[in-house]
């Protein structure tokens, strides 16, 4: 799989090869929006500029229908909000699958979101993959597979700081 940096980012990936002194274009992975709605998107983007949120979970199943692979490490991805604007570049540092019965406390606590409960990333999480299983003509289950991606913000230019 090539994944082309969109024309509309390329600035912004120049401007992130350029403080680092260059990077490997074929290491640019995806533009990432988390969430499914313009308020979650938008609060999960604040979350990792402000280093709260350092994961991310996706279905196994919605890469797979994206033509997707799993996210590697090295990997290179802009973080957007909902508008397309991008916020900051991540790097991938390690993904681990398992199924969503199975996503640890310490993963939960890592994504940042809410009161960073295992309780509440499965309650939330639960929702999500149900809509995006759904829209997928699928059925939710506690044992479908979430490639659980840990990840480090390497590029914030200052004007977005929170």
């Amino acid at each position: 799989m090539t994944t082309h940096i969109p024309a509309h980012l390329a600035d912004f990936w120049s401007a992130f090869a350029d403080s680092i002194g260059g990077v490997d274009a074929a290491r640019f992975y995806d533009v990432c929006v988390f969430g499914d709605s313009e308020a979650l998107a938008n609060e999960l983007a604040e979350l990792v500029l402000r280093g709260t949120k350092r994961a991310t979970a996706g279905s196994v199943s919605s890469f797979e229908d994206e033509g997707k692979r799993i996210p590697m490490p090295g990997d290179l991805s802009i973080i957007t909000n909902w508008a397309g604007r991008p916020l900051c570049i991540i790097e991938t540092e390690s993904v681990e699958v398992v199924p969503f019965s199975e996503v640890c406390s310490e993963f939960a606590a890592t994504e940042g979101e809410g009161d960073g409960s295992l309780l509440f990333w499965r309650e939330e999480h639960r929702q999500y993959f149900t809509r995006e299983c759904a829209r997928a003509g699928r059925q939710f289950s506690e044992s479908m597979l979430v490639a659980c991606e840990r990840f480090k913000v390497v590029y914030q230019p200052s004007t977005n700081a929170a």
